[in-house]
């Protein structure tokens, strides 16, 4: 198990390795940052998105939180953080596409769908039921159409990203840069299981990618 020690110990292995390899790139990332596009991902610590898609420092915007949910759009005044990172990326970094990806596994969708959290005081499990609750409209669907078992859980874990897509729509500001043609919205599924990716299609359904072809330079005579 990994302690904060053994996490400062990591940092001296970055400094002396990864920071030192990629200092060109740390350079430019001094005065700002450009990244293309951003991830909204679980907390879980199974799930790092910059590991998975296999990025650089300063490639991806990533904000996580319970079961990778986007809320719908509120100017109540509250504090809303995940609002916020959507807010400040879309914007002000003026990314082109934003991904939301759930997994496998997640117990943010499972206490959505059990409902186990339900009537608990705050620091008893009642953040997350307020949290998760994002997901009452599809905890009904999904328990109407496949019960409570395996397929429902993972059901349930499709229809979060089904449920966060369409919350981003609520936001005046993400309708605004998709109707300009400035912005993508994509879902996606990562099974912990076999580490497959998985994709939403246009009609909410998930299937594994296949690899890109990457032509490589014709090499001259």
């Amino acid at each position: 198990m990994t302690h904060f020690a053994e996490l400062v110990d990591g940092y001296h292995r970055f400094r002396t390795s990864d920071l030192h390899r990629q200092h060109e790139r740390w350079q430019s990332l001094r005065e700002k940052q450009e990244p293309k596009v951003m991830i909204i991902a679980c907390s879980d610590s199974r799930v790092e998105p910059a590991q998975i898609f296999d990025t650089l420092p300063g490639e991806i915007f990533v904000v996580r939180n319970v079961a990778a949910l986007v809320p719908p759009f509120d100017d109540d005044g509250g504090r809303h953080g995940v609002s916020a990172a959507l807010e400040f990326a879309v914007t002000k970094l003026k990314v082109e596409e934003v991904v939301v990806m759930g997994h496998g596994a997640c117990g943010g969708c499972a206490a959505a769908l059990s409902n186990v959290f339900k009537d608990a005081a705050p620091g008893e499990g009642g953040f997350v039921a307020a949290w998760v609750d994002i997901l009452s409209d599809a905890r009904e669907k999904v328990k109407a159409a496949y019960g409570t078992g395996p397929e429902a859980a993972r059901e349930m874990e499709y229809e979060a990203v089904r449920t966060s897509i369409e919350n981003l729509d609520t936001f005046p500001f993400v309708q605004d840069a998709k109707a300009a043609g400035q912005l993508k919205v994509h879902g996606a599924y990562f099974s912990i299981m076999d580490g497959e990716l998985h994709v939403m299609d246009e009609s909410g359904a998930f299937s594994f990618p296949q690899p890109r072809e990457v032509k490589l330079p014709i090499e001259a005579a």
